[in-house]
């Protein structure tokens, strides 16, 4: 298995994804490293955002990003290649709920559906509380008893930052759907988290080096 080296990953880090893909389609094929490094964060959180649960999210990420180098030469240009990839990890994710019959599409009909359910978690340990941790803690709970439906737009799109139309794109909804969604979903954790639910957003549900090197040298053993 041949891993890019750090000198290397900086090196290639300046071309932009579209440039990558390029290169990886003519043949070097250890540059799908530096995609991945690049968007291990984003896929983590869309599979995470899906799936609630932190390991099958990564090998959600692993299939995801083994379907991407499959299709590599599919890739158009036509959206941006973080969207591609996403809607591949969200896809991924999605099947795998649904089969499990573990996610229902929260119904714009019904607008008071949109509650946060019961946790069934133990309590957070009081002491954590007093630690810079704690709202992170509480709004990462807070997500997870999102619906189906609202959880992973709130994630793509405040969390991660993406545009409308980019999450529309890669939940394959309208950008009308994103918008009805991403307000019912803030109204609901302002609701349950006052003021802190921006202020703490952009920290959760990080994924930080040893589990991005763990996912990154996973897919590299089954596609090089």
């Amino acid at each position: 298995m041949h891993v890019v080296s750090a000198p290397v990953l900086e090196a290639w880090g300046c071309l932009a994804d579209e440039q990558i893909v390029e290169k990886v389609v003519a043949g070097q094929t250890a540059l799908f490293e530096v995609l991945m490094r690049r968007h291990n964060e984003r896929v983590y959180r869309a599979a995470r955002a899906i799936i609630k649960d932190e390991s099958e999210a990564e090998d959600i990420m692993q299939q995801a990003y083994v379907n991407a180098y499959s299709h590599l030469r599919q890739f158009d240009g036509r959206s941006r290649f973080s969207t591609w990839l996403t809607r591949i990890a969200i896809h991924e994710a999605l099947a795998r709920a649904r089969r499990r019959g573990r996610y229902t599409d929260m119904d714009l009909e019904h607008p008071s559906a949109l509650t946060v359910a019961t946790s069934t978690a133990a309590p957070l340990d009081p002491e954590r509380l007093a630690f810079s941790r704690e709202l992170g803690a509480l709004m990462e709970s807070a997500i997870d008893r999102l619906p189906d439906g609202a959880r992973e737009v709130f994630i793509l799109r405040t969390v991660e930052g993406m545009s409308t139309e980019e999450v529309a794109a890669a939940l394959d909804v309208s950008e009308a759907v994103v918008k009805t969604r991403l307000s019912r979903a803030r109204a609901t954790l302002r609701r349950e988290l006052s003021a802190q639910t921006e202020a703490v957003a952009s920290n959760t549900f990080r994924f930080l080096r040893p589990r991005c090197d763990r996912v990154v040298a996973a897919v590299l053993a089954r596609i090089l």
